[in-house]
């Protein structure tokens, strides 16, 4: 179900959120519209990365705004650091790469690659039926075909950094697409933890990952106050409505005529 309200920033905190990004994913059967990518759902069941797409984590505005706001990153030791609020008393935050692989299971580790080959990308973009230009900075989700649309959307959805630019793919988005339609090594817990601290050094920090984020705080400090009532920070996720669209192609965009290779 798609919520209809949505808690907005103050626009005096200069930090920005949409409540479209880092959503989780939903394989619910019983959403009419999942019936278009049936043929999709036991492969994305069994995806290695499960907690980091589906985990239905609570999200509490205050903790996330002030993260944020706190934040620093430290070159020097690889960490970032903030502060959380408890009882009115600061404790200190430190997040590291190791931190975030603990805590949102992703099964990397230090040595584990953050790029593939061009070769390989493009290999397994035609092996996925891809229809467009291989030779675009960007790719489009509009040019695959529909089953692998939903996979894409799932991990740009929940992983992605930007609050943004859906339809188009980046490399790095690319890159974890290929990891898990190859069934291959990829540092997911490198790509979330640069991209957190490449926002610290934004003009305007927004606030990426907040599901993430909180999953952290909540392992480091389980006793964090939780208002359920008034302090949730809403985002949206797949439901019928989203599901329609994503199952739509556009006049310029036909649906790709090349079959999918399993």
């Amino acid at each position: 179900m798609l919520v209809n309200s949505v808690l907005k920033c103050d626009i005096a905190s200069n930090v920005l959120f949409d409540p479209l990004h880092k959503t989780y994913c939903v394989y619910d059967k019983d959403i009419p519209k999942m019936a278009g990518f049936t043929e999709i759902l036991e492969f994305m069941e069994r995806l290695p990365i499960q907690k980091a797409l589906t985990n239905q984590h609570l999200v509490f505005r205050s903790h996330i705004k002030l993260f944020w706001e706190k934040a620093t990153y430290d070159e020097t030791n690889k960490t970032i650091n903030s502060i959380v609020s408890i009882n009115g008393k600061e404790k200190q935050m430190i997040i590291t790469e190791q931190l975030v692989r603990e805590v949102i299971n992703f099964p990397d580790d230090e040595n584990s690659p953050s790029k593939f080959s061009e070769r390989m990308v493009k290999g397994c973009l035609l092996r996925m039926g891809y229809n467009g230009d291989l030779n675009k900075a960007n790719y489009l989700k509009a040019h695959f075909p529909r089953v692998y649309k939903f996979l894409i959307h799932s991990v740009v959805s929940a992983l992605s950094h930007r609050k943004g630019g859906y339809d188009a793919i980046r490399d790095y988005q690319m890159n974890m697409v290929v990891a898990l339609v190859l069934n291959k090594k990829y540092n997911f817990s490198h790509i979330v933890f640069h991209y957190m601290a490449e926002n610290i050094t934004l003009k305007s920090k927004t606030w990426v990952y907040p599901r993430f984020v909180q999953m952290i705080l909540d392992h480091a400090y389980p006793e964090l106050e939780r208002d359920e009532q008034n302090d949730l920070l809403v985002q949206y996720h797949m439901d019928n409505e989203s599901l329609k669209q994503l199952s739509r192609y556009h006049p310029k965009h036909p649906k790709p005529k090349k079959k999918v290779v399993h």
